[in-house]
């Protein structure tokens, strides 16, 4: 069995009938929404014409990203098809809303739980319609069983002409359109108003470039806002457990790289252990609901990098303290030997994000096939250049030179290499227009490049001239690569967001 629906917009009328008996059934705050009605106008004056576009928050799919990659198991999909959220188990992560490539879920600033439609299933449980059905007037929303053959929802999805939304993210929706106009289902390709029609943006539209591709003479006039939900503390968080990681990843090589004394012996993994810390309380503080962190240990979804992340950042934790321990035992010997398995636990804390953000298919942008060497050479520049503080040798500011080059090639690889989806071309678009903070006309991906390029180009210099200020000047190129990185993470993180999904 598999409930879907069939969005009839022949029938549509613009009344908003669907978007307020949804709200009131399920006490959906003001300002979300589980369906509303887009406004597209197509045409120029005097031969304009308004199309409505029911986006119904509802796409159910197939192969539900938004349950795989939910740590806590919050979020089910029932036997019956339908895809349902325990919002008492959530605890406000917000990886199902970049996971869903339909926009079909919001976050409850109240609750801070995740929420989306469930197709009414305490109605449909008492053999009732969705609330969004029964008051419809022209019935341009029909539900029914897609697996049944000979139901009126089946026919309808079956005729010529009926359109699913993003069809290429293979997740496969079972909510049909008939009667669409193709740029209401294609997000980011109609232009976009400062304001709209009876209402004010929270946000201004996309800085799109010049040459961003749009429909000819059509714009939304009608929408609800779009929120970007990973912000600073994301982008910190890359920077932090890059440091940590990249250190534990060079540690094995102290001696070659020509690192000697407490530098060489406590430094790399006293660099892991703090770094992967500031991570820990980062990615705690990004939940909606801090304290119930644990519950990803507690009820994991073993398919959720969430969760195999944690476990990685943990074991990498332990296995760092016990190689401190160790040293402070004199058991140099056996801190040496697991250096070399934790710097397999170093690259997986670092690189273990690309696997997540390939869980979140709704942005593309970050479904990069080099996502994770990326990771792995921003992490190496990173942890070479902070430990280049205490061990200025000639081996580790040419490291930090040659990851940091390696970083700049995967960043601008990311820009300018062709991307086969519009969500994802839209994105890299953005990348190079994402401001270093809001009004600024400096931008991140610009900014983040240079410093993170110049700085240990600088540092490398100063230790071939060793420059009596070295330490102070070292710090510096330091914390110019840390804050480079930083600004780059901003940009790749906010633009990934910024297409709209629906």
């Amino acid at each position: 069995m598999q409930y879907g629906f069939v969005i009839d917009h022949r029938k549509c009328i613009g009344c908003h009938a669907c978007t307020v008996a949804c709200k009131s059934e399920n006490d959906v705050p003001v300002g979300d929404f589980r369906t509303w009605v887009k406004y597209t106008e197509i045409g120029t004056f005097p031969s304009v014409r308004r199309h409505f576009a029911l986006v119904q928050w509802l796409q159910r799919s197939t192969n539900a990203p938004c349950v795989t990659i939910c740590p806590v198991n919050a979020l089910e999909k029932r036997d019956d098809g339908i895809v349902d959220l325990n919002r008492d188990a959530c605890i406000g992560c917000k990886s199902c809303l970049q996971a869903c490539p339909y926009d079909a879920l919001y976050l409850n600033e109240d609750t801070g739980s995740a929420e989306k439609c469930h197709f009414c299933a305490h109605r449909v449980e008492q053999n009732l319609e969705p609330a969004c059905v029964t008051v419809c007037p022209e019935r341009a929303i029909i539900p029914g069983d897609l697996h049944d053959k000979d139901s009126e929802v089946s026919r309808l999805a079956a005729l010529e002409g009926a359109a699913v939304r993003r069809p290429e993210q293979n997740t496969g929706p079972n909510v049909h359109y008939l009667g669409v106009d193709p740029v209401s289902l294609n997000p980011g390709r109609a232009a976009e108003p400062e304001t709209y029609l009876w209402s004010e943006r929270r946000e201004p539209p996309p800085d799109w470039p010049d040459d961003h591709d749009v429909y000819p003479h059509a714009r939304t006039v009608l929408d609800v806002h779009h929120t970007v939900h990973w912000g600073w503390k994301i982008s910190t968080y890359l920077v932090t457990k890059g440091i940590g990681g990249g250190a534990a990843m060079i540690a094995p090589f102290a001696a070659l790289l020509g690192m000697t004394g407490a530098a060489a012996a406590y430094l790399p993994e006293l660099l892991a252990l703090v770094f992967t810390t500031i991570t820990t309380v980062l990615l705690v503080a990004d939940l909606k609901r801090p304290a119930m962190f644990l519950t990803l240990l507690t009820r994991p979804n073993t398919k959720s990098w969430l969760v195999k992340g944690a476990w990685v950042l943990i074991g990498f934790s332990g296995l760092t303290s016990a190689i401190i321990l160790a040293r402070f035992l004199g058991m140099d010997a056996v801190a040496d030997a697991l250096r070399w398995p934790n710097a397999l636990l170093g690259a997986g804390a670092a690189g273990y994000t690309a696997f997540l953000l390939q869980q979140c298919e709704g942005r593309d942008l970050w479904q990069s096939r080099t996502l994770l060497p990326h990771l792995l050479a921003q992490a190496v520049m990173l942890g070479a250049i902070v430990l280049l503080i205490a061990a200025p040798t000639a081996a580790l500011a040419a490291l930090a030179t040659f990851a940091a080059l390696w970083h700049m090639g995967f960043s601008l690889s990311e820009q300018r290499r062709e991307h086969h989806t519009d969500n994802a071309r839209q994105a890299a678009s953005l990348l190079a227009r994402v401001p270093v903070w809001r009004g600024s006309r400096m931008m991140a991906f610009n900014q983040g490049l240079q410093l993170s390029t110049a700085a240990p180009l600088i540092a490398l210099t100063l230790v071939y001239l060793s420059t009596p200020a070295l330490p102070g000047a070292l710090a510096l190129c330091a914390v110019a690569a840390c804050v480079g990185v930083f600004f780059y993470e901003q940009a790749f993180v906010r633009a990934g967001q910024l297409p709209p999904l629906s």
